[in-house]
């Protein structure tokens, strides 16, 4: 079992992760993909490092991180469930235990799709190598913008599910046997279960619905988890409603800024071991 495990990989996860190493603490990394801040082309307010581009800035980060031993691992947190004192982490269909959580995962900029959060649980899932199982031989949608949604589609037609793929253009890498509905996901219909998606105003009848986005929303990871005009709750030391969980950087409001990212970071990982050593 961690000590803790940080969803997300950018400036506030590193930095979390580096000062719990510093402390003696067992923690892992979830890298979610590419952080924001690679994609800047050009940093100019953090102090002592003038005139880098975001990647350049990430790459000293990750060295530093590296050096010290920090673990990561590459994989999408698919959700978070307390259990007994401590925390079940579903890290690509792995579940990982840990006695505290961080939560690092920066902006979820997706909008909820009408009928997501009321059915997420019955037919709604994020995560096809978990759920995939339950809907063998049935009929199943996948859509969203991650890298693996091509590759979590080819998963379940392997395992026996009746596929459609929805995307605005068909994948090169899409499996045959998959059929393909071009547009968007506009709805998800039904009452106590998924019936149905909509996708170019027209209806499709499935059983379940895999969404599956770069990042979640931080109520979809954690349900119950309290926000704030779309941002974690946090008080001064980073602490959410839920003890030993902590919310950082850009998911916790304003402002946006490495920075502040990077502070938080470290006020979350002192909070956390001294969480750890009571």
């Amino acid at each position: 079992m961690y000590d803790s495990i940080i969803v997300g990989g950018g400036p506030a996860g590193l930095s979390a992760g580096i000062n719990l190493k510093q402390r003696g603490k067992n923690a892992l990394i979830l890298n979610q993909g590419v952080s924001f801040l690679e994609k800047a082309e050009r940093v100019d307010n953090y102090l002592g490092m003038p005139a880098l581009s975001g990647a350049e800035m990430m790459a000293a980060f990750k060295a530093h991180a590296a050096s010290l031993g920090v673990e990561s691992k590459e994989a999408k947190a698919a959700n978070i469930m307390p259990f007994d004192g401590h925390f079940m982490v579903n890290a690509d269909g792995d579940i990982l235990e840990s006695r505290t959580v961080i939560l690092a995962t920066g902006v979820a900029k997706a909008k909820p799709i009408a009928g997501e959060a009321e059915l997420l649980g019955r037919g709604v899932s994020y995560c096809a190598t978990c759920d995939g199982m339950l809907y063998k031989g049935r009929s199943v949608a996948v859509w969203g913008n991650a890298s693996d949604a091509v590759r979590e589609a080819n998963f379940l037609a392997q395992i026996g599910c009746r596929v459609t793929f929805i995307a605005a253009k068909k994948p090169d890498t899409l499996a045959d046997g998959i059929d393909f509905a071009a547009g968007g996901l506009q709805k998800i219909e039904g009452t106590q279960t998924v019936t149905g998606v909509v996708v170019g105003g027209q209806m499709l009848a499935v059983d379940c619905v895999f969404i599956l986005r770069n990042a979640l929303p931080p109520d979809a990871l954690l349900p119950g988890l309290t926000l704030v005009d779309g941002s974690v709750a946090i008080n001064a030391h980073c602490e959410t409603n839920f003890p030993g969980v902590y919310a950082i950087g850009d998911l916790a409001g304003k402002p946006l800024q490495v920075a502040n990212a990077v502070g938080e970071g470290l006020v979350a990982a002192l909070r956390a071991a001294e969480f750890l050593d009571k």
